[in-house]
């Protein structure tokens, strides 16, 4: 680690919260302590015979103990699946076999060398970010694709490819409501709200754009915001890269790797003839992912498998035509090396599967949002510092409760009626939320996709751990929170529309 005691207090600040988080044991052993503190927990909650009443629910939700017989039963029962289940477990493994071609035929780095080229080095964290931002219509991609991809393109800019990753992850998540193009947040968190203000209104609707105008300003305020956090804190706080640092599976770009252009050209070939499959797969009535055949939203679900797919035969095409590719398992041997690359990543999520999911099964999550939600209440008379508080709960539950969807639906039944009385238009409730629900979900372990990127930044610091991940990432969520919460605040001092 490079020596900061000349820099500023900020900096300074950064690498003693990256101390502190290191004497924290290995994440796994994290995660270890973690299901044991939720067992625990658990235990006491329901001898305490902790409880709440829930809007929707008949009976009221109750403390659930691990330690119980039910509760050794279902954790020792549901370990495989729990971490089959898991969402990051898949989505990973699917997308780094195709990558895994991409990056043994040379195309990656010929790629990550020409986008340097092309993007103005003053503006690269910006973009990144903002990259980072738009991927969140696309579900996971953004996570298993583009934050490696971003750590890999500061390298080939020469630059330290820890500040890519911690860049594309703010924007991917610390950013994941904001958008220019409406996404499946949009649509889930509408019907919820609308189900929400329902019960005391019935005739009243949250439309699925009701937050549309603010996040598509947001999109460029967060983007800037982190392209100058990544600049000016992040890495500065890193120092000087150096190729010492690069772990086994680092993806190293050499500067003057301009590829073999007769094998680009018949990528390019490809990726039009993919573009073209994937329109006849969409567009056309009574296609398998048409609007009408496809409803529930399988097209994007699709993307993952899609995405693999097309970067395997890209990078297969490319390792024919140049040479690369010279014995017919060369690009399987992509595969296998991108799999053993993410040994350490499995052992990780296997763990921190089980802490979710005896986090979930043991209602502890639900009773400790219903808890921030009934303190809320004692500033039930001001309206727009309830907003405002209303974020900061909203953040705070959000370490704990990973799905924004699932606090939603037990938050939204509560605020959105309760605002609602006092003046409080539901789309304005349900902004608060998305602000607060995105901006620390790149600050808890919990985060299902936070052992992801810790793996992927491991490729460049070997040995990185939470503390390291923290570090980086705690001056993108204070920022976010501040800038954007004053944002919200403006808008609605001006008194202009959310949305359509």
């Amino acid at each position: 680690m490079p020596n900061k005691s000349g820099l500023g207090w900020g900096i300074r600040s950064l690498t003693a919260l990256e101390r502190a988080g290191d004497r924290l044991p290995h994440p796994v052993a994290l995660f270890g302590w973690l299901m044991a503190f939720i067992a625990a927990g658990s235990w006491f909650a329901h001898r305490l015979g902790w409880q709440a009443s829930v809007t929707g629910n008949v009976e009221p939700i109750v403390a659930r103990s691990l330690l119980s017989a039910d509760g050794v039963r279902w954790a020792l029962t549901h370990a495989v699946e729990n971490f089959i289940g898991f969402a990051p477990v898949g989505a990973v493994l699917v997308i780094m076999l195709g990558l895994g071609v991409a990056e043994r035929s040379g195309l990656l780095k010929v790629l990550l060398v020409r986008l340097v080229a092309a993007v103005s080095e003053r503006y690269l964290a910006t973009i990144v970010v903002l990259t980072g931002i738009l991927s969140n219509l696309a579900f996971d991609v953004g996570y298993v694709v583009l934050i490696p991809l971003a750590g890999a393109l500061y390298h080939a800019a020469g630059r330290h490819p820890l500040a890519g990753i911690a860049a594309a992850f703010a924007g991917v998540s610390a950013g994941y409501s904001a958008n220019i193009a409406l996404g499946p947040a949009d649509v889930i968190l509408a019907g919820m709200s609308t189900e929400a203000i329902a019960l005391v209104h019935s005739e009243s609707y949250v439309s699925v754009g009701a937050n549309y105008y603010f996040l598509a300003a947001s999109t460029p305020l967060l983007a800037i915001l982190g392209g100058w956090v990544t600049d000016k804190v992040v890495e500065p706080y890193l120092g000087p890269w150096s190729d010492a640092e690069l772990g086994p599976d680092a993806v190293v770009v050499a500067p003057a790797a301009d590829g073999n252009g007769q094998a680009l050209r018949w990528v390019g070939v490809w990726t039009v003839l993919f573009a073209v499959l994937a329109l006849l797969l969409v567009v056309p009535s009574g296609a398998p992912f048409s609007a009408g055949a496809a409803s529930d939203g399988s097209p994007l679900r699709a993307l993952v498998p899609a995405i693999a797919l097309y970067a395997a035969l890209a990078g297969l095409i490319y390792g024919k035509v140049s040479g690369q590719f010279q014995k017919p398992g060369d690009a399987t041997r992509g595969m296998e090396s991108a799999m053993a690359s993410l040994a350490g990543y499995l052992v990780l999520m296997f763990f921190a599967a089980q802490a979710v999911a005896w986090f979930g099964w043991s209602n502890l999550g639900v009773l400790v949002a219903t808890a921030g939600a009934q303190w809320l209440h004692a500033f039930e008379e001001q309206p727009i510092l309830l907003l405002m508080l209303f974020i900061v709960i909203s953040a705070l539950i959000n370490l704990f409760v990973g799905s924004a969807s699932a606090k939603w639906g037990l938050l939204g039944p509560v605020f959105v009626p309760m605002l609602f009385f006092l003046g409080v238009a539901p789309e304005k409730t349900q902004m608060a939320f998305r602000i607060g629900d995105s901006v620390t979900n790149i600050i808890t372990p919990l985060m299902p996709y936070f052992g992801v990127v810790l793996a992927f930044a491991a490729r460049y610091r070997p040995g990185i751990g939470v503390g390291g991940m923290l570090a980086m990432m705690v001056p993108y969520s204070i920022t976010f929170f501040v800038g954007w919460s004053l944002f919200f605040t403006a808008w609605l001092a001006l008194a202009w529309p959310l949305g359509f």
